[in-house]
Formats: C-alpha cells, structure tokens, sequence
C-alpha cells in the first residue's frame, strides 16, 4: 500500500520550507539530507510519508531516498523519544565508564538499545564516538554533550528529562527536544533568545593541545599511583 499523504496544511508548509531548503544546492537532490531532517522534524522519525514526500520533492525514487535514510545513523526509522540520550561506547569511554554506564541505564529505565520509555520520553541508544574522548565517558542528549558521567549522574539526568526539570548541557546551546534539534539540522536558524550565543564546544581538556603549542604552561599534571607503587611527585619512579 502507498503510505499516507500528510494532512493538506502540514504538507503546504512542508513544501515551503522544503523550497527553501532546495534553493541552497545547485543540484536538487543535494538536498536529501536536510529534507530527511525536515521531515523527522514533523514526526520524530522518517516514516514512509516523509520518504515519498522527499521523493516527490526531489523528483527521486523511494528505493532511493530509503537507501539515504537507513545509511545515516541519525535519521530515525521508528517513533521515537523526545530526547534521544546515546551512551558513548567506543574506546575510551567504555575504559572510563562508559559500559558500566549504558547497562545501568537499561535496567534503570527498564529498556534495551534503541527502546524508548512508555511514556515517549527518552530512547536510549548505545552509540559510537563522539569525538570527545578529552571528557570521557560522554552521553549526548540530542546530539548536546554531557561530559565526564557516572552511573549516578547519567540516571539523574534521564530522570530529569523524563521529569520535564530543567536540564543544562555540559558545554554548547541549551537543550531542545529531537524535532527541534531536526529542524536545525534541516538549515534551519535556533530562533530561542541565548540559544546561538550559548553555542561553542570548546573546553579546558580540548585546548591543552592548543595552549602548550603557543608556548603556555600547561596545568599540573596529577598522576595517582598505582597500590604499591610511589607516586613520581615522590620522587619515584611509580607508574601511570
């Protein structure tokens, strides 16, 4: 069966901004990407009305826009939370935590990777790197950073969310739900009074690098010794 059109005034205004969004690429089907974002912006997720409508639009086949949609991690196949939390499993972040971290989500959420909440709160995900190893282990809360969790932390935030208090980001804009962060994605302007000025991820640990480049002294480094080791502030030779 074809999937259902959007209703006539959801559709009318999808295809203005669609428009809009079009005219930025000298070849139409450039626009695929933020189109998908547009569309899961309306829903939460791409569903079969947002894949024909992206077709229509771009005078592409569904096969071909499904095979975009399903490529790119970030576009959503199925209803959704409203806050899409990813626990940072990779390398480093598993080593600091970030194992421990998801497990305990799961069983205090009571779901499993790629599950939301009854109530349509948050969907847990386990996720790749985030490019932020400097403050592992990191959960992202659609796509912001929250750097330097624990277990605890990471079930307070969750709760918080679910909660509707208010929550603040580690670094960055301040928090929106999935279809607001979608519509942004799409090349869409943060319309929120702050919001653009908030913007910047750059912290301390990310500018280490930087600073000893230009000649700066870099913070003391503290090293815990290992049990039966002696730490190298000691004098010793102790171990990292």
């Amino acid at each position: 069966m074809p999937p259902p059109d959007y209703p006539a005034e959801v559709r009318a205004r999808l295809e203005a901004d669609a428009r809009e969004v079009i005219a930025r690429y000298p070849d139409a089907r450039s626009a695929l990407l933020p189109l998908l974002h547009l569309v899961q912006a309306q829903e939460g997720y791409v569903s079969r009305s947002g894949i024909r409508f992206c077709a229509d639009m771009l005078e592409l086949t569904t096969a071909e826009v499904t095979a975009v949609s399903t490529f790119y991690t970030m576009y959503r196949r199925k209803p959704s939370g409203e806050y899409q939390v990813g626990v940072c499993t990779n390398t480093l972040c598993a080593v600091m935590g970030g194992d421990a971290i998801f497990e305990e989500l799961q069983r205090h959420l009571g779901i499993g990777n790629d599950e939301t909440t009854e109530d349509g709160k948050v969907t847990l995900q386990h996720i790749e790197c985030n490019a932020a190893c400097d403050y592992a282990p990191v959960l992202m809360v659609n796509w912001e950073f929250f750097d330097n969790q624990t277990p605890d932390s990471a079930k307070r935030l969750v709760d918080d969310l679910r909660a509707g208090r208010p929550v603040q980001p580690t670094r960055g804009a301040p928090l929106c739900t999935f279809r607001e962060t979608a519509r942004m994605l799409a090349g869409f302007p943060d319309t929120r009074p702050g919001a653009v000025e908030a913007t910047g991820g750059a912290g301390p640990a990310t500018l280490v690098g930087l600073r000893l480049a230009k000649g700066e002294t870099a913070p003391g480094r503290i090293v815990s010794p290992r049990e039966g080791g002696t730490s190298p502030r000691d004098g010793g030779e102790g171990e990292e």
